[in-house]
């Protein structure tokens, strides 16, 4: 008997309702469509019935561990391009700083939480254009902290919470910068 042929778990008919509900927030199924397949895969029977259902769609975006703690003596924590973001990230830079920019980043969550521990360093926090961010609870003793971007939690976009402190360095969180001589 094959894979496909196998009898579809609870567990199974649930994540094949999660990648649906995820491509629908994408824009890649309609309402009806979503109710359509959700319907469908609440009652499928076997794994070929769930596979059907989003064969259409992408693959499940990589997963991000829960939480990941970063650490730097005496350079820059970097973190650009296509990686995935984890629901909580600790930042540890004794003489160094920390660029986390999330543009292109894979973020399987609705909000997540950064904590920066900076000794004498900065941050700079790049975020995703209609991302929110909340740093009321970063301070810094000898240094700035300023935000470019909206600071209340939107439905269905990005809403990033900065907690921690710095010394002697400062804190900037805004959007992709527009690009004078180029098309995007």
């Amino acid at each position: 008997m094959s894979d496909m042929q196998i009898r579809a778990s609870d567990a199974d008919r649930e994540r094949t309702a999660q990648q649906l509900q995820q491509a629908f927030t994408e824009g890649r199924l309609d309402h009806l469509e979503l109710e359509d397949r959700l319907e469908r895969a609440l009652t499928a029977k076997i794994n070929a019935d769930l596979t059907e259902l989003v064969e259409d769609l992408p693959a499940e975006a990589p997963s991000a561990a829960e939480a990941v703690v970063l650490e730097s003596v005496h350079d820059q924590v970097k973190r650009t391009g296509d990686w995935a973001v984890p629901r909580r990230l600790r930042i540890v830079a004794k003489h160094g700083g920390a660029h986390l920019d999330f543009t292109e980043a894979v973020i399987p969550h609705q909000v997540v939480e950064v904590e920066l521990d900076l000794k004498y360093g900065s941050a700079k926090i790049v975020l995703p254009e209609g991302a929110t961010a909340d740093i009321d609870g970063f301070r810094t003793t000898y240094g700035t902290a300023s935000s470019a971007v909206a600071g209340r939690p939107r439905p269905g976009t990005l809403h990033l919470v900065v907690t921690g402190e710095s010394k002697y360095g400062q804190l900037a969180v805004r959007y992709p910068r527009k690009r004078w001589f180029t098309q995007s």
